[in-house]
C-alpha cells in the first residue's frame, strides 16, 4: 500500500556560492539535534527531521554526477535547490545547474545565498537577480511562476528553517508517494572500494524496503546486503523510502546512477547506450567502431575477438585496438582516449579511480559478464552504423592527373575537378576503380602557389592530405559526407 515518503533534495549552484557551506549548516544541525549526538559519515548522503518530518539530502552529488544520474534514466531527486550568491547572482556554471534541474524535470527551489554580506545593497541585488532568472525561463512566485525564492546565510543559518519548511511545502503539493512492502528499488549516488569493507554503494532507496541479509542486484553486480550503515554510522536491518544507507556485500563498485533492482541493462538503456555510440562516431566522421577489451581469462578473450572479426567478413566495421586480460587500467583509458574507442571490460573490476579516468576523458566503458550480451550491443551499434552510413552526399569529384614530391616523405596531388566543388572541411575517399583505397582529409588546397578555400568544376588544383594516403595516377577523390 503506498503511503507518503519523504522527500529527496539535492543542491547545485555555481562554485563558491555556498553548496556545500549549506549542506554542511543542515548536516550539522541536524546531527546537534540528534540524542546521540554522532558524527555523520560521508556517505555522499543523509536524512534530516525538521517540524517532525524528515528530508534526505545528498550531499556530493557534483553537475556531472547529477548529469550522470539523468542521462542513466535515474531520477533521484525530488526537489532541486538552486544555490545563487546574491552578489555574483547568475554564473556559468549557474546556467548549467539550471539545464540539468530543467532537464531532469524536479521541481525547483532557489536558495539566494551571501545575503548577510557588508555593503550589498540587497534590494537592488535581489531585483537583479530575478531578471537574471527570468532571462533564464525560471519565473518565481513573484513574477507569476511557481519557483519559491528564499534569502539564506549559510554561514549563520538564517533563513534556513524557511528554505526547509519550503522544500516541505513543495514536497506536500508533488504528493510523494512510495509501497515500503515491495522489493527495493533505488540508484546509488556514490560508490568505492573500501581497503576495509570492500565495494560499497550509498544508495538512496525510492521504494520498498531493503533488508539486511537479502540478495541484491544493482545493474548487473550480484551481492548480499551484508551491511546497512546510515549517516550517522549506525548499522540497520532495514532501510525504506527515501533513505540514505551504504550497502555492503556487493560483488563489484557500481558506478554512479545505477539503479537497485535491476539485472542488467533494459531495452530501453541499451538503445541510449547505442545511440551515444552511433552519435559520437557520426562526431568523428567515421564508420569503424574501435575497441579496447580487457577479459578476465585468455579464453574469454579469444572467444571476443573470434566474434568481432565475424563483423569485418563485408567490410571494416570493428577494429580492435588493444585486447588484453586482467583487470581495467589508466592505460587502457587513456588510449580509448587518444583512438577514439570505447573500453569493453568482460569479468573485470573496474575500480573506481578508473571510472573517474573514463569519465574525465569521455570514454564510454563498458562492462559485461555475458558474452552474447556484449556481442548482442556490438551487433546492434554495427547495424545502425552502416544504417547512417547508407547514404552520402557528395560534394565533388576530381582525378589525380599528377604527382609532385613534398618534402622528404610527402607528395601533393594534382587534380582535375570533374564535378562539384572541393574545400578542406569534408572527408575525401580515394577511388581506384571500384575499390575504395581509404579516407582522408584535405590539409592543402592550392591553385597555383596560393592557398584557397574552394575549387570547383572544370578548375585545376594541388592537394595535400592528413592523414597521408598512398594514392596514384588515375585514382579519382570524392568529396563527400555521411547522411
Amino acid at each position: 500500500m503506498e503511503q507518503k515518503r519523504p522527500p529527496i533534495v539535492t543542491i547545485l549552484g555555481h562554485v563558491d556560492h555556498g553548496k556545500t557551506s549549506l549542506l554542511d549548516f543542515i548536516r550539522k544541525a541536524a546531527v546537534a539535534a540528534r540524542e546521540h549526538g554522532g558524527i555523520t559519515q560521508a556517505i555522499g548522503a543523509y536524512q534530516i527531521t525538521h517540524e517532525g518530518s524528515p528530508i534526505t539530502f545528498i550531499d556530493t552529488p557534483g553537475h556531472a554526477a547529477f548529469e550522470k544520474m539523468r542521462s542513466r534514466g535515474a531520477k533521484v531527486a525530488d526537489v532541486a535547490v538552486l544555490v545563487v550568491a546574491i552578489d555574483d547572482g547568475i554564473m556559468p556554471q549557474t546556467i548549467e545547474a539550471i539545464k540539468h534541474i530543467k532537464s531532469a524535470g524536479v521541481a525547483m527551489v532557489v536558495a539566494v545565498n551571501k545575503i548577510d554580506l557588508p555593503g550589498i545593497n540587497k534590494v537592488a541585488q535581489m531585483e537583479k537577480l530575478k531578471k537574471q532568472l527570468s532571462d533564464r525561463e525560471v519565473l518565481i512566485e513573484e513574477y507569476g511562476g511557481d519557483v519559491p525564492i528564499i534569502e539564506v546565510s549559510a554561514k549563520t543559518g538564517v533563513g534556513v528553517d524557511k528554505l526547509l519548511e519550503i522544500i516541505q511545502l513543495v514536497a506536500e503539493v508533488a504528493e510523494l508517494k512510495a509501497d515500503s512492502s515491495l522489493p527495493a528499488t533505488g540508484v546509488v549516488v556514490e560508490s568505492k572500494l573500501d581497503k576495509f569493507k570492500g565495494p560499497v554503494a550509498t544508495v538512496i532507496v525510492q521504494n520498498g524496503t531493503l533488508k539486511k541479509g537479502e540478495a541484491v542486484v544493482i545493474a548487473g553486480i550480484k551481492g548480499k546486503v551484508r551491511g546497512l550503515i546510515d549517516f550517522t554510522g549506525k548499522q540497520l536491518d532495514s532501510a525504506g523510502p527515501s533513505t540514505p544507507v551504504e550497502v555492503l556485500g556487493l560483488e563489484e563498485v557500481p558506478q554512479v546512477g545505477a539503479e537497485l533492482g535491476k539485472d542488467s541493462s533494459t531495452k530501453e538503456e541499451k538503445q541510449v547506450v547505442i545511440t551515444s555510440i552511433v552519435e559520437r562516431l557520426k562526431k568523428d566522421e567515421t564508420t569503424i567502431l574501435k575497441v579496447v577489451i580487457r577479459t578476465d581469462v585468455a579464453g574469454s578473450l579469444e572467444a571476443i575477438e573470434d566474434a568481432l572479426n565475424k563483423f569485418n567478413e563485408e567490410g571494416e566495421h570493428v577494429k580492435i585496438v588493444s585486447a588484453h586480460t586482467g583487470n581495467l587500467t589508466e592505460s587502457d583509458i587513456k588510449m580509448a582516449a587518444s583512438t577514439g574507442a570505447i573500453v569493453i571490460g568482460f569479468n573485470v573490476k573496474v575500480l573506481p579511480p578508473i571510472l573517474k579516468l573514463a569519465e574525465t576523458e569521455k570514454v564510454l566503458l563498458r562492462s559485461y559478464t555475458i558474452i552474447y550480451e556484449l556481442i548482442e550491443e556490438v551487433e546492434a551499434v554495427v547495424e545502425e552504423m552502416l544504417k547512417v552510413g547508407a547514404l552520402e552526399e557528395i560534394f565533388g569529384t576530381a582525378q589525380i592527373m599528377v604527382e609532385y614530391p613534398y618534402g622528404k616523405n610527402e607528395k601533393i596531388a594534382g587534380c582535375k575537378i570533374l564535378d562539384g566543388v572541393f574545400t578542406k572541411g569534408p572527408k575525401v575517399k580515394i577511388l581506384r576503380g571500384e575499390e575504395i583505397i581509404g579516407e582522408t582529409k584535405i590539409k592543402s588546397l592550392k591553385k597555383v602557389r596560393d592557398e584557397v578555400n574552394k575549387v570547383e568544376k572544370a578548375e585545376e588544383c594541388g592537394m595535400m592530405f592528413d592523414p597521408k594516403i598512398d594514392f596514384t595516377v588515375g585514382d579519382l577523390i570524392q568529396s563527400f559526407r555521411t547522411i
